[in-house]
């Protein structure tokens, strides 16, 4: 008798409000075969999605400008269903800030912590016992500027990511140039500000991921597309700049930026999406020293992968392709990170956010 293994997959995409947005798919976590289970309107571009640890609710940032007649997103959560995966709606909440654009919960699963892009602020909401979020408890404003006129004329706080330890959260301001440490006030409900590093001026610092055993953090620069390894110090949640390394190719010179990093389940490869090169690149990590290598440049199958993810065991790599709207997957090789594409992708409008979950 043979045994399917599989995984329920969300992918968030831009829609519009009557549209479908979020769709799911379960993941042959042995083919690495998708196949279309459901999909839920009502969210306008839930362009960013998080759960809980225990896998009962999704989040979904709505990525706008207004909200109810008044200026800013709003943050949406929904039940999972625990046996076909379905999501049903439970609340929303303003973010009272542009263009939300990212979200993640604290170590204790108490606390959400969202980005708001354009509003240039970050917040923080209660989670309630039957998953509903609060009322926002907290809200910091970031102000200034950096390098690039363009891109970089106010602050623009693209993602925020817990320490391992879930204490503490580091919010990568592509705006700013800096990755600013925050802490929770859990009893007041307050953000305490703890620490902040610079990035080398225009780099525009996006996405942010942790090794899993070894205290190191990578930071991937959107504008520069550069990643830069650092050694995170857990207790004071400070980094120390280790290697700036580009994301590109000996000899490419088109334009490029960069989206989204991850790192291989056994801490031994780093993954970073290009859009323009429209690659995912593959490094080794040397676990010593926490400096990155360049193994391979692997086509996403389409344009523009804004963002990726790994399954937890570390046996496929999804790609989603914004601009070609396709998911491609994609198999590792455990010996050396590289990536072959299965030749199984679905087609989907704008796909931007993918989160897996389930038995893996």
């Amino acid at each position: 008798m043979n045994i399917q293994h599989t995984s329920n997959v969300y992918i968030g995409t831009y829609a519009n409000q009557q549209d479908p947005g979020i769709f799911l798919y379960t993941l042959d976590t042995d083919t690495g075969t998708l196949t279309y289970i459901d999909s839920i309107a009502g969210i306008e571009n839930p362009s960013f999605l998080a759960h809980d640890q225990q896998q009962r609710y999704l989040y979904a940032v709505s990525e706008t400008l207004e909200y109810q007649g008044q200026a800013g997103g709003s943050v949406a959560t929904f039940a999972i269903d625990n046996q076909a995966g379905q999501l049903t709606f439970l609340n929303q909440q303003p973010t009272l800030g542009e263009d939300p654009c990212f979200l993640t919960l604290d170590g204790n699963q108490r606390f959400l912590v969202l980005n708001n892009y354009t509003g240039g602020s970050i917040c923080l909401y209660p989670l309630q016992a039957n998953g509903e979020i609060g009322p926002l408890a907290d809200k910091i404003q970031h102000h200034g500027s950096s390098l690039d006129p363009q891109r970089q004329s106010s602050a623009h706080p693209h993602s925020c990511t817990f320490d391992p330890a879930g204490n503490a959260f580091l919010v990568a301001d592509l705006g700013l140039d800096k990755i600013i440490t925050y802490h929770i006030d859990a009893e007041q409900q307050k953000f305490i500000y703890q620490a902040e590093t610079a990035s080398k001026p225009g780099a525009g610092p996006r996405h942010m991921a942790f090794h899993p055993s070894k205290n190191y953090a990578y930071v991937i620069n959107e504008l520069a597309s550069t990643i830069t390894a650092y050694s995170f110090d857990p207790i004071t949640c400070t980094l120390d700049p280790i290697q700036s390394i580009t994301t590109l190719p000996v000899g490419f010179t088109g334009t490029n930026t960069c989206a989204d990093i991850h790192i291989h389940p056994t801490g031994a490869f780093l993954y970073g999406s290009n859009r323009g090169h429209d690659s995912i690149a593959v490094f080794a990590l040397e676990q010593q020293t926490g400096k990155l290598s360049a193994i391979a440049h692997s086509s996403s199958g389409g344009k523009c992968p804004r963002n990726f993810a790994l399954t937890p065991g570390g046996k496929f790599l999804l790609a989603a392709n914004q601009q070609t709207n396709n998911v491609v997957t994609f198999a590792i090789d455990p010996t050396n990170g590289t990536l072959t594409a299965t030749g199984d992708a679905i087609q989907l409008p704008q796909p931007v956010c993918i989160k897996i979950m389930g038995d893996q």
